[in-house]
């Protein structure tokens, strides 16, 4: 009898030995609730703040500082992408390279008038879109905004918002008209529109750059 189980001892132990000492160990470190990476170590936790953190401290939360400066004060707030991004020259910029097109007096005299129609009118559009999106985040805080008026909030910015791009987008239809095709071609290698040029090589001026880039999905 004791030969037998000195024999099975003997078969066994080779069996024991070869059971990681780290099991144990293991479960020590999964009972802390830690993760382990492939190689072993603890992997970090996943960070649960959000994207908008500091959107909280805005006047108003769904429009940056630099949305509010461009629609209080009528600029094109990139609303006229269709239109400038495919060479058809807009009022605003044309004056600013006036001198560079060399426009003659009687054009500049003719899109100063359009540029003063869009101003004014880009304006009172914009003005009524940030009372809406206002208006919008005053319900929330509050906590009185029923579904109807939801509804109507957010049909009143959609429509100051179309309002806007229709304002931008139709002194791109009126300006071309007053122009040259030479003086067209000049204003987009100008604006760095030219087919042969890096559109995020550099940011023309007049643009915000933050702007230009996301709107040319520039990596930088």
């Amino acid at each position: 009898m004791m030969r037998f189980f000195s024999t099975l001892a003997l078969v066994l132990l080779p069996v024991l030995s070869a059971v990681p000492l780290t099991v144990g160990a293991q479960t020590h470190g999964h009972s802390h609730g830690q993760t382990k990476t492939s190689s072993g170590a603890d992997a970090k936790p996943q960070s649960t703040t959000s994207p908008y953190a500091g959107f909280q401290n805005r006047e108003i939360k769904s429009l940056s500082e630099t949305d509010l400066v461009e629609l209080r004060s009528g600029a094109g707030w990139g609303l006229a992408l269709a239109a400038e991004l495919n060479g058809v020259p807009g009022p605003a910029h044309l004056l600013e390279l006036q001198k560079e097109i060399e426009l003659t007096p009687e054009q500049v005299a003719a899109i100063e008038v359009i540029h003063a129609q869009m101003k004014v009118q880009a304006v009172e559009a914009g003005e009524r879109l940030i009372a809406a999106e206002s208006a919008i985040e005053a319900g929330f805080r509050e906590g009185n905004l029923s579904p109807d008026r939801l509804r109507e909030l957010i049909a009143e910015s959609a429509a100051a918002r179309a309002q806007l791009r229709y304002v931008h987008l139709l002194r791109h239809l009126e300006t071309p008209p007053l122009l040259s095709a030479q003086q067209i071609a000049r204003y987009n290698t100008l604006r760095g529109y030219d087919t042969n040029s890096d559109p995020c090589a550099f940011v023309p001026e007049g643009h915000d750059p933050k702007m230009w880039r996301r709107h040319n999905n520039c990596k930088n």
